[in-house]
């Protein structure tokens, strides 16, 4: 049985465990958040300076780095221009985490928020608040008993109980995500930032009709990231208006 280690705590990492667990993968979490959380300096901090780790890389088959809140401006050179949510205790685990895992070569997998940490590890930027009409298809939207009217065909977002936006994008040829879903993945949506500059060694995989990045990879090293949630694109998150995202676990499963 293949295991990961998912950059997150417990509590809000289940849909993460259950969906890994469903393909036959064992996950652990962070240990519980300190009480007092670690102040992030204000330049991106050096691995040294970040939480110390309780466990180690070689234990584990690869790394998942899941979805949360906004990260620190500071991690990536900036000041504070729509960013929230923050938890730069995690962010900096996270970051600490992650580089760890690529100094053991592990594989690693970013969702959503993890897509932005492994840039941001990387040197790239972060854009903090999309423009209006881009969080039209990409932020999250307050659950509906009844979905209203779309075509996300033609570049309406349709918004799913749960708050996630439908939407189209377009995926490069011979990247993963097109060996996966072919040139037009349909995908679902829940944030208000997305990547700016793109780091050292990434490479962009997918985007959107408005240009949002979608997905990355690296040049060389087995470093995956999505911009959607996968987790909730399967079993009995499943949607027939959208791809298997079970299709990209097990894919990521098999690199491990």
């Amino acid at each position: 049985m293949k295991k990961l280690l998912i950059a997150g705590y417990a509590d809000s990492t289940v849909n993460y465990q259950n969906a890994f667990a469903r393909l036959g993968a064992s996950c652990d979490t962070l240990p519980p958040k300190a009480p007092s959380p670690a102040p992030c300096q204000t330049k991106p901090a050096p691995p040294l300076s970040l939480p110390r780790l309780s466990y180690c890389p070689y234990d584990y088959d690869g790394l998942i780095l899941p979805g949360g809140g906004d990260i620190a401006p500071p991690l990536f050179g900036a000041a504070n221009e729509g960013s929230r949510d923050i938890d730069e205790q995690l962010d900096c685990l996270q970051l600490r985490t992650l580089d760890s895992f690529i100094r053991a070569e592990k594989p690693i997998l970013g969702i959503c928020k993890g897509l932005q940490i492994i840039n941001i590890h990387f040197g790239g930027t972060i854009l903090q608040d999309l423009p209006e009409a881009s969080q039209l298809v990409h932020a999250y939207a307050p659950p509906q008993p009844t979905a209203p009217s779309a075509n996300i065909h033609n570049k309406i977002p349709a918004i799913r109980k749960n708050g996630d936006k439908i939407h189209p994008t377009k995926a490069a040829g011979g990247t993963f995500p097109e060996r996966l879903y072919g040139s037009s993945p349909i995908t679902n949506s829940a944030h208000h930032q997305g990547i700016g500059a793109v780091g050292d060694g990434l490479l962009v995989a997918q985007y959107s009709h408005d240009f949002v990045i979608e997905a990355i990879y690296h040049e060389r090293l087995p470093i995956l990231g999505v911009q959607w949630h996968p987790e909730r694109m399967c079993f009995e998150y499943a949607d027939i208006r959208m791809e298997n995202g079970a299709d990209l676990l097990r894919y990521f499963l098999s690199l491990l």
